[in-house]
């Protein structure tokens, strides 16, 4: 039966960013849902703070609809898309960035519903929790703090992340366009700085939330690495393999390269969707279901 790819966006992000892809996904013939976790797409919060011209005071008290939101949410709200995927056939889970956390969480609970769990330079922490690998020699290139610049608010009293994306700050905007797509034009990366929405929730997950041998071991798995990707290292993607794999030596990832940023694949998804096509015919592992 033909499967039905589930695409979960990163931080920031929500399932507009997707429609390029699917709409490559579509002209080879495959089916797709694109995912807005909650708080994201039509239920993300644009405050009259937040257009032109900018009031900086609002946006920086205005409430969010994000707020309390956690990978828990996200994960509940996900499965519930994979049951009703499932019931036409086989699931392939597709996440990006932020995203594999919830994808994680997700396959943790119900690897039941999931044929095929892919990772486009995601995170699927196995050792540490993912705030912890920023401690790491192979995050020591990236600058979590990068963006202050462009944050609007204090966090602990939003209860939420805000940037303001639509900041003229030249080297906020630089910053940005360093850490997600270095190798778009000026104009694509403002096209797609404007599809990002403000809020994003504070919850990144904690040990629970790594991936487990028992459940999430269970399923066929493919990681396909960005090898220009600045704000998610080659190395850090690196690492996060070989910790899957030694989690579950007898399940490895089957593994692929893309060139290109953090965004670059999506702007320009036609290798992309040539390589998760593939995947609707892959054979499942020796022993997998």
């Amino acid at each position: 039966m033909q499967p039905t790819f589930v695409l979960v966006h990163g931080a920031f992000a929500n399932s507009f960013s997707f429609a390029p892809l699917q709409a490559e996904l579509g002209l080879l013939g495959h089916r797709s849902v694109a995912v807005d976790l909650p708080g994201h797409g039509f239920q993300a919060t644009f405050t009259r703070a937040y257009q032109a011209p900018q009031d900086p005071e609002g946006l920086a008290t205005a409430p969010g609809a994000i707020k309390g939101v956690t990978v828990a949410d996200n994960a509940a709200h996900l499965i519930g898309i994979l049951e009703r995927a499932k019931r036409n056939g086989p699931v392939i889970l597709v996440s990006h960035s932020r995203g594999g956390i919830t994808a994680t969480a997700a396959a943790n609970a119900r690897p039941d519903l999931i044929d095929r769990i892919v990772y486009v330079s995601a995170w699927c922490p196995v050792r540490l929790d993912v705030g912890d690998y920023y401690a790491e020699p192979e995050m020591a290139g990236v600058d979590p703090t990068a963006f202050a610049s462009a944050l609007a608010g204090n966090p602990a009293e939003l209860g939420l992340l805000r940037v303001n994306f639509r900041t003229g700050n030249p080297d906020s905007l630089a910053a940005f366009k360093a850490a997600f797509f270095a190798d778009g034009t000026d104009e694509q990366f403002l096209t797609f700085l404007n599809t990002f929405q403000p809020d994003e929730n504070l919850d990144a997950g904690g040990s629970a939330d790594r991936a487990q041998a028992a459940t999430w071991g269970r399923i066929p798995k493919t990681y396909i690495r960005l090898a220009d990707d600045a704000s998610l290292p080659l190395a850090l993607q690196d690492r996060l393999i070989r910790e899957g794999n030694e989690l579950t030596p007898d399940n490895p990832y089957d593994v692929h390269t893309l060139g290109g940023s953090h965004l670059k694949w999506l702007v320009d998804p036609a290798p992309a969707a040539r390589a998760l096509g593939a995947l609707a015919t892959l054979p499942a592992p020796s022993g997998q279901a």
